[in-house]
């Protein structure tokens, strides 16, 4: 499935951007076809070491807000994430929003060895997918402990808040006003949705840290290799929030094994009922985000138009 935000570059642009950072030449390079917002290139340097560029989409692509100053977060995010030392992410190895070379920021990081768990999850026995959901709890409860002092995204570009509740209801109203502007119907009415949300949103109040949360550590950005985690890629998301936003305590996931290496799980009434707003919020991304990417595939509209409406029922008897 391709997306119009893919900003690519040229040989020449490539060569320019290495020889600025690095002082050698492209021995080879590739176009990496995952993902669906920013692009990446696996590069090989002339002496050798490989490493992947990253970059945004040009300005003048029309955005929705959760997806503006991504790349900055990403940037900070991995920074303060390899601090940890002990969890698997790439070194950041330059990072230029200049716009001098090309149309777009970048940066670059060191490759990581390992596939994606999606592509290779089931040729894993499912004790052996248990032991790597393991890993991935206990690396995200690593993530989880780095401390914020506010609420809100990571970038030091967009605003933050003293509470998770206000932090949390202006992600939704971002999201529902991109939802309105690209003219996505839902099955209930908007202010119908919005009263909802506000009528259950006093469990937020619960929420006292803000803590680095990954945000959309699916399967895609998890990188394996002989049953083990060699990477953690994306952190694009990135949100001063509430750990249970994670992805892997949603619908979609919450697994056994997760959940044992994390150490926790929803299990108070508060947790449960703030849980079900993280699952609408990302319902509704997924929904919202096909008209701004300019989807081609329709199986996938439908899916999303199909997740949504099971969620706001989920979310309506929550």
């Amino acid at each position: 499935m391709e997306s119009t935000y893919k900003t690519r570059l040229t040989a020449d642009q490539l060569d320019k951007i290495v020889k600025h950072h690095f002082n050698t030449v492209i021995k080879a390079y590739k176009e990496m076809v995952d993902g669906w917002a920013n692009h990446a290139y696996f590069i090989t340097l002339n002496d050798g070491q490989k490493v992947v560029l990253k970059i945004a989409p040009s300005n003048g692509i029309k955005l929705m807000r959760c997806e503006q100053h991504v790349m900055v977060a990403e940037v900070e995010a991995l920074r303060l994430a390899e601090k940890l030392q002990d969890v698997p992410v790439p070194r950041v190895l330059a990072y230029d929003p200049s716009l001098s070379l090309v149309p777009a920021e970048y940066f670059i990081m060191e490759y990581m060895p390992g596939t994606p768990y999606n592509k290779v999850k089931d040729q894993y026995r499912v004790d052996e997918q248990e032991s790597i959901e393991q890993q991935l709890g206990a690396y995200n409860r690593r993530m989880n402990e780095i401390k914020g002092e506010k609420f809100g995204y990571f970038s030091v570009k967009k605003p933050k808040y003293a509470t998770w509740k206000e932090a949390f209801l202006s992600l939704m109203d971002d999201m529902l006003a991109d939802g309105k502007e690209a003219g996505v119907e839902l099955s209930i009415r908007y202010e119908e949705l919005e009263r909802l949300i506000q009528e259950k949103s006093d469990v937020l109040d619960d929420v006292k840290e803000p803590v680095l949360v990954h945000w959309d550590l699916w399967d895609g950005n998890v990188f394996v290799e002989a049953g083990k985690i060699t990477a953690i890629i994306d952190f694009e998301r990135s949100l001063w929030a509430d750990p249970l936003m994670e992805h892997y305590f949603s619908h979609f996931n919450n697994t056994p094994g997760f959940l044992k290496g994390y150490g926790r799980a929803a299990t108070t009434n508060s947790e449960r009922k703030r849980r079900s707003l993280y699952d609408l919020y990302f319902d509704l991304a997924l929904r919202i985000e096909c008209p701004y990417r300019q989807y081609d595939n329709k199986e996938h509209i439908q899916w999303t138009i199909d997740n949504l409406e099971e969620g706001i029922k989920r979310f309506q008897s929550s």
